[in-house]
């Protein structure tokens, strides 16, 4: 009775965030605006914002014009001076969390500000307004009577002695208030350990006994979680184990891989929630049932602006009321953690503007382009995803990279896979991949037009587990790191190839 009370209490408090989502639905370029100010205006005093003299900027037009485009490497030294403990640099209070993501070209890895506005207004309202719309959509929902599994990460002393860098997931778990981290398992410790393989071992052995209703977490670490438990409680499926389990939070990857492998570990069935979050901000949450679309989130602290992939090189942007259906943008921000015009190297599509709803379709950074044929991530995603269908296959990891001409050999497209279910026939698989690559992509369809530019893919067979020993070799292990799908040279290729030379 009491958790019957309680799980009504909390559903309840979840749905009355429906009306102010509403209004930004209602609203959504009258709330973009509203934020622009508000931003403009708490950043006029900094270094930042005295330099690009933010208190002369009266409109959007002003702010494009005043306001350079910005990378991590324009702005990591400000960043690396608000590690050392300098403050009001790019945001005016205390910058006191750094969240740490894969690197770029000449950072191995990246650290982003974590402000407590947007740890408040961005990062924790986003996991609460994922329940809110869960709830909404499912007033049924008893998800509040047992106990929720985040796959996080950790965190670890920055430059300065009060300062933390760590996983984005880490820095949430850290400031959560007690509410929220009753109803968490395992306790916040063992959550924030900082070695991934003995955290893994600790999670799987205390869950393992609970009554888990939701878990959330990157799909990759997930099953390895889900592995773990099935050894230890020596049963075949995950809902011999949760037989409760109605809600799996994700995001940070496409989901469409993983799939068959969650509805094999889970033959009970569970809703799935897709979200679009990352160190940067917390942009979009799946409003709909039965839906790969997600609602943009424009209340968040966050302007947002979209260049169109074809203007990439000459880099200009418009705001959201000037978007189109269809079109491929990278995304573009301004945070209330001080990150400014800040390209985040995500590419959406628009499906919907009234509302606003999109789909991640790619990196700007993972691509294969060195032939002119532009294969992005969506048509690898859409093109594996068809030849497992036709196959009977389920893929847990891959990667791919170009193989150069040679005075041998053609250029081609080279893949490594490591399957759940192997095909029986790698031929066929392989033929309805390059086939279905190039329904969905012209360019890739001309290169490969007679094997003229391009001979047809290759493909690798990895052993069950490999990519989380290449990841590990890497110092890769945890929830920010995920294996790259898509890259424009070898220097992925040929790390695993060295490594598999060693098994």
């Amino acid at each position: 009775m009491i958790f019957s009370i309680k799980n009504t209490l909390m559903s309840w408090v979840m749905r009355k965030r429906i009306h102010q989502i509403e209004l930004f639905v209602k609203y959504p370029h009258d709330v973009q605006k509203d934020w622009l100010e508000n931003l403009i205006s708490t950043a006029r005093f900094t270094e930042f914002g005295r330099k690009y003299h933010f208190d002369e900027i009266s409109s959007y037009s002003n702010f494009r014009e005043r306001v350079p485009f910005s990378n991590y490497e324009d702005l990591s030294p400000f960043i690396e001076r608000l590690r050392k403990g300098e403050e009001n640099i790019l945001w005016p209070t205390e910058s006191k969390w750094f969240a740490k993501s894969s690197g770029t070209s000449g950072h191995r890895s990246k650290y982003i500000p974590v402000t407590k506005e947007s740890l408040k207004d961005c990062h924790f309202k986003g996991g609460k307004d994922m329940l809110s719309l869960y709830c909404y959509n499912h007033p049924e929902t008893q998800v509040f009577n047992g106990k929720s599994v985040i796959m996080g990460g950790s965190h670890e002393p920055s430059l300065s002695t009060n300062k933390k860098d760590g996983d984005l997931s880490a820095i949430i778990v850290d400031n959560l208030p007690f509410w929220v981290n009753i109803h968490q398992t395992p306790n916040k410790d063992i959550r924030l350990m900082n070695d991934f393989e003995k955290k893994i071992q600790q999670m799987a052995m205390i869950t393992a006994e609970e009554d888990v209703r939701t878990i959330s977490g990157v799909p990759s670490w997930m099953l390895v979680l889900f592995q773990k438990i099935l050894e230890i409680k020596e049963v075949e499926n995950i809902s011999q184990v949760w037989p409760n389990l109605e809600l799996y939070m994700h995001g940070g990857v496409s989901f469409a891989p993983y799939k068959n492998q969650f509805e094999k570990l889970i033959p009970k069935g569970i809703n799935y929630l897709e979200t679009y979050n990352a160190s940067e901000g917390f942009f979009g949450i799946q409003d709909q049932k039965n839906s790969d679309e997600m609602l943009l989130m424009l209340d968040y602290g966050i302007f947002y602006e979209f260049i169109p992939i074809e203007e990439i090189d000459k880099q200009k942007a418009i705001p959201l009321w000037e978007v189109e259906i269809g079109k491929t943008y990278t995304l573009v921000i301004s945070t209330n953690a001080g990150l400014w015009r800040y390209i985040i190297g995500d590419t959406i599509v628009f499906t919907c503007v009234s509302p606003y709803r999109i789909k991640i379709n790619g990196r700007v950074g993972q691509f294969i382009n060195a032939f002119g044929e532009e294969l992005i991530m969506d048509n690898a995603e859409k093109a594996i995803h068809i030849a497992c269908e036709k196959t009977l296959a389920s893929v847990n990891e891959y990667t791919a990279g170009p193989k150069y001409m040679s005075d041998s050999n053609l250029a081609a497209h080279e893949w490594i896979f490591e399957f759940n279910n192997r095909p029986d026939d790698i031929d066929k698989f392989t033929e309805i991949l390059d086939e279905k690559l190039k329904e969905l992509n012209s360019d890739y369809a001309a290169k490969r037009n007679k094997n003229l530019a391009l001979q047809k893919p290759i493909l690798h067979i990895v052993p069950s587990g490999f990519f989380y020993k290449w990841m590990k070799s890497q110092d890769k292990l945890g929830r920010q790191f995920k294996v790259p799908r898509l890259s424009n040279n070898r220097n992925y290729l040929e790390s695993i190839f060295k490594l598999l030379k060693t098994l």
